[in-house]
């Protein structure tokens, strides 16, 4: 396996502990804890798709970055799915949740996320402070955004099938490389 693949595979596991903390907490405490796979992710320098969805230009490599992303984070849903519980029970009630909302709110609420994230990563780049993303993670979730990467715990966790699944997934991925390239296009120079 390449280092990115790794770098890659390591991202999607902070980011599915996250995840896991935001299952195990829930509400606020949840989504503040959930901040430890987005600053595991900037202070190791894994490879995350929403971390670099806005600065890459190379599909092709970025989406070897959401593929190995999405592998780590199954692992993370497959522990979530066999330890059960609590977190099991909160993982089938987003998505519940989640499926509820249809394509066009799905991709809206990607999109915000998509925005968020992005921002938070340029600004730890530009000040090398954590602060963005330990306030930008939680606002996410706050506002109920979707996270395309973190959704596949939520998705593997709960276990559950439904058609709308096969919508809701592509929709989250391309709302959140939408979200995440609103600051390119907004302030091309400052990119």
């Amino acid at each position: 396996m390449s280092k990115d693949n790794r770098l890659s595979l390591f991202a999607g596991l902070l980011i599915g502990l996250g995840a896991y903390g935001f299952l195990a907490l829930g509400g606020i405490p949840g989504a503040v804890i959930f901040a430890f796979g987005l600053v595991g992710v900037v202070l190791s320098g894994t490879l995350l798709y929403t971390g670099k969805a806005g600065v890459m230009t190379d599909i092709g490599a970025l989406a070897k970055i959401w593929l190995f992303n999405v592998l780590g984070c199954i692992l993370i849903g497959l522990l979530v799915l066999s330890i059960g519980g609590e977190p099991m029970e909160r993982a089938q009630t987003v998505v519940a949740g989640r499926l509820a909302q249809g394509p066009w709110r799905s991709f809206l609420r990607a999109v915000g996320c998509g925005l968020i994230i992005d921002i938070s990563v340029w600004l730890y780049r530009s000040s090398k402070s954590l602060v963005p993303v330990l306030f930008g993670v939680p606002l996410f979730i706050v506002c109920g955004f979707y996270h395309s990467i973190a959704d596949v715990v939520y998705l593997v966790g709960a276990w559950t099938w439904s058609p709308a699944i096969l919508w809701y997934y592509p929709v989250i991925v391309i709302g959140n490389y939408v979200g995440c390239n609103v600051r390119r296009i907004v302030l091309p120079k400052e990119s």
